[in-house]
């Protein structure tokens, strides 16, 4: 099954998130795109963010923006080492 356009914006709200820090969350405000604020929406309704509008990771949310991130780092086109 392929990724739908709802999954790869809420994968787009969990890259975001500052993975070093536990003290340091996000927050959608109501002027940005209403794909971007479903998305979050959908997100706290799944129990992976603190707040409707972003907020903390929760301890799935950490571990699902963890994978998230992974799977970033592996597609992502490869630096130009020459």
């Amino acid at each position: 099954m392929p990724y739908t356009q709802d999954l790869v914006d809420e994968l787009n709200i969990l890259v975001r998130y500052n993975l070093t820090t536990t003290l340091e969350g996000i927050k959608v405000h109501k002027t940005a795109s209403p794909e971007i604020i479903a998305a979050t929406r959908r997100l706290f309704e799944k129990g992976l963010l603190s707040q409707e509008d972003g907020g903390y990771l929760t301890n799935l949310g950490r571990e699902t923006a963890e994978q998230a991130q992974a799977i970033m780092d592996i597609l992502r086109p490869a630096q130009n080492l020459f």
